[in-house]
């Protein structure tokens, strides 16, 4: 159901300095690597202070923002008598007035997300996916494994397409946290039965390009690169990391790697290297991948059991250190480290971030978005932390992924969202 505009006070506090304005449409940047080529000033973020453009009501769900078209898209998770409705909710970019909101299905509790107690800062329910936005259209794969086209104007349904019915999909517990990649005419999802666990959808009209494997899905959001000079996308699924040929979806390579009660973190790619992490006490690993002819193959070169441990933090990779949030369950104590993606070995770690995510900047810089809601930006550099300024920019709590994009960076988290200037 598309519920009528709603206007929203607008409230500020935040901002970047743009090289170039860009959207940020989809999970991790519209390329996926959680990078961006707008520039974010050291100087204006230290000296010059928050500024808030806007801030509205982001209730429940650790779903990110995606940006594009002139529209701010997340998924919430609101309350209609005594049931959960999945929601997907546009904001206009320049102001935050809510534009319109769409009830995706009733949701109920996403199998016991805990109390989201502020003080202990665990647990919570609500939508975990992010919206993909491509042209017109914005697309959302919800907690139950339906995927929807939206008109990006308005909200109204173009087509959609349930996994569970369609594809004999099952779930996972907390339900579906995977986003939708979207590469040219397709989107990519995980979800589905036997031999169609991997598939690939036709954007316009939702129907199977191709359909794969027999993988059990996680709630990792699969990545799109070229590794050894071949492109794929590369799936993280209870049986490890498994690479498709974009086009005709033929299995290119496969690295097993443990999987105990949730993968929630996304495959980082940098050159011929692919690193993956994951929770409760599995740890970390990366693999060389190479090619023979017209073959691929994956030869792991480190692993590291029970460490450096990525929950669902993915990090963003420099120079071939990886930098983001290293901890398990340390809610608002977890270190931002740097990580040899080469070796595996610690550069340095800091503690006080928990959780939350981060960004490459055009500079080469980490914005860094901690559990609590303070925006970081420290020099990624591998020597040694080194902090360039600090700013609170949301209360509430922050397991979603920052988003830069003209001009401005945009937070929320479970209580509220916001559009962040900073000036020079």
């Amino acid at each position: 159901m598309i519920k009528p505009l709603l206007s929203l006070a607008v409230v500020s506090i935040f901002s970047v300095l743009p090289s170039h304005a860009e959207d940020w449409a989809a999970y991790r940047g519209s390329k996926g690597d959680g990078s961006t080529g707008e520039s974010i000033s050291a100087k204006a973020f230290a000296d010059a202070g928050p500024k808030s453009v806007w801030k509205v009501e982001t209730k429940n769900g650790f779903s990110s923002f995606a940006i594009g078209g002139g529209r701010v898209v997340t998924l919430v998770t609101e309350k209609e008598g005594k049931k959960n409705i999945e929601t997907c909710v546009a904001f206009d970019q320049a102001s935050g007035k809510k534009l319109w909101s769409v009830d995706l299905g009733a949701g109920g509790k996403l199998d016991g997300g805990g109390g989201a107690g502020t003080k202990t800062n665990k647990g919570g329910d609500g939508s975990r996916s992010t919206p993909a936005i491509d042209g017109d259209k914005v697309y959302v794969f919800d907690a139950f494994l339906v995927v929807h086209c939206l008109k990006l104007a308005d909200g109204s349904e173009v087509w959609k397409r349930d996994l569970v019915q369609d594809h004999g999909a099952q779930n996972i517990r907390w339900q579906n946290a995977a986003s939708p990649v979207i590469d040219g005419e397709r989107i990519y999802v995980a979800g589905g039965g036997k031999g169609q666990a991997l598939l690939a959808l036709n954007k316009a009209d939702g129907k199977v390009i191709w359909k794969a494997e027999d993988d059990q899905i996680t709630h990792a959001t699969p990545v799109v690169g070229t590794v050894a000079g071949v492109k794929q996308v590369i799936f993280f699924t209870q049986s490890g990391l498994v690479a498709m040929s974009p086009e005709k979806g033929q299995l290119l390579w496969r690295y097993a790697f443990p999987f105990n009660v949730s993968t929630a973190a996304s495959p980082v790619i940098w050159e011929d290297v692919v690193y993956c992490s994951a929770g409760y006490g599995v740890g970390a690993g990366a693999v060389k991948v190479s090619k023979n002819g017209s073959k691929l193959s994956a030869e792991e070169i480190w692993r590291t059991p029970k460490e450096n441990i990525n929950h669902w933090s993915t990090p963003v990779v420099k120079d071939g250190f990886l930098y983001g949030m290293f901890s398990f369950k340390q809610y608002g104590k977890g270190p931002l480290a740097c990580v040899d993606i080469r070796t595996g070995k610690m550069k340095w770690k800091q503690a006080g971030f928990g959780p939350g995510n981060v960004v490459l900047t055009k500079e080469g810089n980490v914005l860094a978005l901690s559990d609590a809601g303070e925006l970081v930006l420290v020099d990624a550099e591998p020597s040694a932390y080194k902090e360039l300024g600090r700013v609170k920019a949301v209360t509430g709590k922050c397991w979603s992924t920052p988003a830069v994009a003209g001009g401005k960076i945009f937070v929320r988290s479970t209580t509220e969202g916001g559009s962040f200037a900073l000036g020079e």
